[in-house]
């Protein structure tokens, strides 16, 4: 029955057989995204812009909470703007997309279509900030940004993407470091809180750092094929930006100054790695949280007297306190089974002519399919409980898959043997701080450093490619 329910929908492949095509049917066929005429763009449709809007607002609040405000920036960048941060720009120039005319006249500076709005913020701090009453400045915005990626997949990578960018400024060091690891750790409850995705946090070796930063901070996820995804970045940039933009300020002790910034941000690249995390071979499984649709309710039997009036109360009163559809389509209850699996959707809620003589209704949890029958009187509550059990289910099973899948290896020949028998997943060494070993150990292995762990363990005393004295443990880990 469930294969028959499945191929009225459209057949998903198996993520055993081909992972990245799994992906692929499962972000069409779920109506996430569609494809367009300009490679590496998409329209995210209805549903997939659902799942952002909810990502968007419960992050946005946790922003505010912490003092943040949302600006918006420019969409264009000058080019003489932005050459003043030199390593800035290097870092970026392979995937920056340029403006060079305006209607049918030549720029004479031709404009830079955002990457990133590290240097717009830059030229609006330097105009607004005098004095050490100005400080902080804790900004936000919630945009687009386009960058010319070669290879692109759906959320993963694309030429254009939605993202969040926090850009805040500080009077010292301290400061700045504090609101570093403040927003990291942010991004970190957000994950695990309301997407059910564990996350490693860290630090990013200087050869993966942002451009112009001093420090790179990461949340580091494994989906469920054993390859890494970084799911969110925090820089602390010193006072590097500031003085190549002449950001000063005068300090209480009536100096002229320097101040130091931050940056950090998330992107729609979170909803690629919801599907990866929990999807399976029959669609998407949504956290609660952010899913669209948190129960839909299928009638059963509806041509019958009195089923439809009877779903649509049910539908009323649940409805004042969950995100609640009812399907009352002409479709077969079977299909309407598979359809909202293939979305997703947590919870299930099947009623019939039977169910309703017994003032009772079935309820259906969808990272597990398990039934359970609840009376009508009970129901607000049982679907809160439903919905936290399908948020822990899924946070447990994808932890125990994190946890199954890292390994902890002494030398380069021992990951190389790991991730040929066991399949992709992090890898715990110790590394001496060379970036020359970093380079070997990927180039040897395929697996690059991910992050140096906030939590560090010793599990060896020496590097893992040279044997001279270790500094740090790294996760390594192939990547998306």
């Amino acid at each position: 029955m469930a294969d028959n329910n499945r191929k009225m929908v459209g057949s998903i492949t198996s993520m055993d057989e081909d992972f990245a095509k799994w992906y692929t049917d499962i972000v069409k066929k779920a109506e996430l995204i569609e494809y367009t005429s300009v490679k590496g763009c998409m329209v995210i449709r209805p549903y997939g812009y659902a799942i952002w809007e909810n990502i968007q607002r419960i992050l946005d609040g946790m922003f505010k909470e912490t003092g943040h405000e949302n600006v918006c920036m420019p969409m264009f960048i000058p080019e003489s703007l932005l050459q003043k941060e030199k390593d800035h720009v290097k870092g970026f120039a392979p995937e920056v997309a340029w403006v060079t005319h305006g209607g049918s006249e030549k720029l004479e500076d031709r404009l830079c279509v955002r990457p990133t709005s590290e240097v717009l913020f830059c030229e609006h701090y330097a105009n607004i900030i005098q004095s050490h009453r100005d400080l902080p400045k804790l900004y936000n915005q919630w945009v687009s940004v386009v960058r010319w990626e070669k290879t692109t997949r759906p959320f993963l990578r694309s030429r254009e993407f939605l993202w969040q960018e926090g850009h805040t400024v500080h009077a010292t060091a301290q400061e700045a470091i504090e609101e570093t690891e403040r927003m990291l750790d942010i991004y970190a409850e957000f994950c695990e809180k309301y997407l059910a995705m564990p996350v490693i946090k860290g630090r990013k070796t200087d050869s993966d750092k942002f451009a112009g930063a001093e420090a790179t901070y990461a949340i580091e996820a494994l989906m469920h094929d054993g390859k890494a995804l970084q799911a969110g970045t925090s820089h602390y940039f010193g006072d590097g930006f500031a003085k190549a933009f002449g950001i000063q300020y005068t300090s209480k002790e009536n100096k002229l100054v320097y101040p130091h910034q931050t940056s950090w941000g998330v992107t729609t690249r979170l909803i690629g790695a919801v599907i990866m995390t929990h999807g399976d071979d029959n669609g998407l499984v949504l956290p609660p949280d952010i899913a669209p649709v948190q129960a839909v309710i299928i009638p059963v039997m509806q041509h019958k007297e009195g089923v439809l009036e009877k779903c649509a109360g049910l539908k009323n009163m649940l409805a004042e306190d969950f995100r609640v559809k009812l399907d009352d389509s002409d479709n077969s209850p079977g299909w309407k089974f598979a359809e909202y699996e293939m979305k997703g959707v947590p919870v299930r809620i099947e009623m019939g002519p039977k169910d309703i003589e017994a003032g009772q209704c079935v309820v259906v949890t969808r990272h597990n399919r398990e039934k359970t029958t609840v009376k009508l009187a009970d129901i607000k509550a049982a679907v809160a409980g439903k919905l936290e059990e399908v948020r822990s289910g899924i946070y447990e099973k994808a932890l125990k898959n994190r946890e199954n899948r890292t390994y902890s290896c002494m030398n380069t020949d021992e990951i190389i043997k790991t991730l040929e028998e066991n399949g992709d997943g992090f890898v715990k060494a110790m590394w001496c701080g060379d970036e020359a070993c970093e380079d070997i150990v990927k180039e040897k292995t395929g697996a690059g450093s991910r992050c140096m762990p906030s939590e560090q363990e010793k599990i060896s005393d020496v590097c893992v490619c040279c044997g001279k004295p270790a500094k740090a443990l790294v996760y390594w880990g192939k990547a998306y």
